[in-house]
């Protein structure tokens, strides 16, 4: 029998992040150096822009422009914005792809990719892409119910943040730092004092 050792376990008492959460569908843009196959567009590859190729995805699969093989035009949006988006750099950048006709739609006639680090990407950072918005942080500092209770009841009583006047939020990410891990809860599956405000 193979030894196992007992996982590492993770502090509770830790710093979070708190963001809205958005209801639309997963997306990520991949970014890697160009290789020969991404430069004959053989590939996934939607764009090479200096070099570098761009992906586009969903939560489980490569996605491409076209009717059959995109997910609610995301990756027909990603190769019209390809130079911007090429900004983010190497690496695998997730978010979610939200608005008209996906999901709640959130009152808007068109549709928006926000991605998920908001410690990297935002205002702060000059490389954020221009096309690109940031899920909006609820709180930053130490982890506890009552700030989990106190984002959960802001957005009950005023709406998003994301698009303001959208009184129907889908709930929270909570990403704990010690975990390296994201939990969420949401208006219509987890109970808590929030609802007393409803």
């Amino acid at each position: 029998m193979q030894f196992q050792p007992f996982p590492k376990l993770s502090r509770l008492s830790t710093s979070c992040i708190i963001t809205e959460k958005l209801d639309g569908t997963n997306a990520q843009i991949v970014i890697s150096e160009a290789t020969s196959e991404d430069m004959d567009m053989t590939n996934e590859t939607i764009a090479v822009v200096n070099g570098l190729a761009l992906r586009a995805g969903s939560r489980s699969r490569w996605i491409t422009p076209g009717k059959a093989t995109d997910n609610y035009g995301f990756a027909a949006w990603a190769e019209r914005n390809a130079p911007e988006l090429a900004k983010l750099g190497l690496g695998q950048h997730f978010g979610e792809w939200y608005g008209h006709g996906i999901q709640r739609g959130y009152g808007l006639g068109e549709r928006h990719f926000a991605l998920f680090n908001s410690e990297r990407w935002g205002p702060h950072n000059p490389q954020t892409p221009n096309c690109v918005q940031v899920v909006p942080v609820l709180h930053k500092g130490a982890f506890s119910d009552a700030d989990i209770e106190e984002a959960m009841c802001d957005l009950r009583m005023n709406g998003s943040r994301m698009v303001d006047g959208f009184m129907n939020p889908e709930g929270i990410v909570v990403y704990v730092h010690s975990a390296r891990s994201l939990f969420k809860k949401t208006f219509e599956y987890d109970l808590g004092k929030w609802q007393e405000a409803a």
